[in-house]
């Protein structure tokens, strides 16, 4: 919901009755016109069928419950917030949630592309410490008519919540660190593209994105690479209806389960050692913005 403060100032003038009927006059003084908002507030609230980040499942396949918000001054700075559950990859303990503190500036190049920078901050409340890492990124959108074009670059300097603190998952899931206090890096590089039907609520959207870097289990059995070098992607549309947005979307990865085998028990559903949580699936979400 955003919100403007405006000012109005009208005044009325009636004569005052004689002993007579007598026809009233009404002054009034024009409407100021509304001056625009210096800080902007928006958000959302959504339910999904699964959490993929980056093509990997963080809720175990299963439902998760997501929102944000950000606060936004007409200079270009931000600050925002944006949460979801966890579930069934790696161990973060605590509220098992992920809590995304995002700082960044969006600057306007023209008419139809803007720049955007800033860092995100993964937390993990009362989970482990060391899982919490930082990440700068960097956006440019354009617009052509109905669509829309954004290329993204995000690089996680060397942490230790990127470091291979495992040799295998049979090791994390002992709780064994074969290589504890590791540090390691990683570079994501994205694409995505949105294009409105005309004359309907529909937008297509695509995505695709790589990653190099972390290469294995870090602290608590999380990765953000659990390959090291992986491609994800996904297909959808969104169907909007006043603050609504229905998506439907078929992700995946290149992450087979021969590459994702090491990994396992750690990385597969449930953690039972079966099944690949970065598999292709039909995910579907409901977005309330306000």
């Amino acid at each position: 919901m955003k919100f403007a403060y405006s000012a109005i100032a009208a005044a009325f003038l009636a004569l005052p009755l004689a002993a007579q009927a007598q026809s009233t006059t009404e002054n009034k003084l024009p409407a100021e016109t509304a001056a625009p908002a210096a800080i902007t507030v928006s958000g959302s609230v959504a339910i999904a069928s699964d959490y993929r980040f980056r093509g990997v499942s963080q809720s175990d396949q299963e439902m998760a419950v997501q929102g944000g918000i950000t606060i936004a001054h007409e200079s270009g700075f931000y600050i925002g917030t944006w949460a979801s559950n966890l579930g069934g990859w790696g161990t973060f303990g605590g509220a098992n949630m992920e809590l995304d503190l995002i700082g960044g500036y969006k600057a306007k190049l023209a008419d139809n592309a803007t720049l955007d920078a800033g860092l995100t901050w993964y937390v993990y409340p009362g989970g482990a410490d060391k899982t919490d890492f930082a990440e700068p990124y960097i956006k440019l959108t354009g617009t052509t008519g109905p669509a829309t074009l954004t290329a993204s670059v995000a690089y996680a300097p060397k942490q230790e919540a990127l470091g291979r603190w495992y040799r295998t998952g049979a090791d994390a899931a002992a709780g064994i660190y074969t290589n504890a206090g590791a540090k390691d890096d990683n570079l994501y590089v994205a694409g995505d593209g949105a294009f409105a039907l005309a004359g309907t609520p529909i937008t297509a959207k695509a995505h695709i994105g790589h990653s190099w870097g972390q290469n294995g289990l870090g602290p608590n059995a999380t990765a953000v690479s659990p390959t090291g070098n992986y491609w994800d992607w996904a297909l959808g549309a969104d169907a909007t209806w006043h603050n609504l947005t229905l998506n439907l979307s078929y992700v995946d990865t290149d992450i087979s389960s021969r590459d994702a085998a090491y990994l396992r028990p750690s990385f597969s559903k449930g953690q039972d050692g079966t099944g690949n949580i970065a598999g292709g699936t039909i995910v579907a979400s409901l977005t309330a913005a306000f």
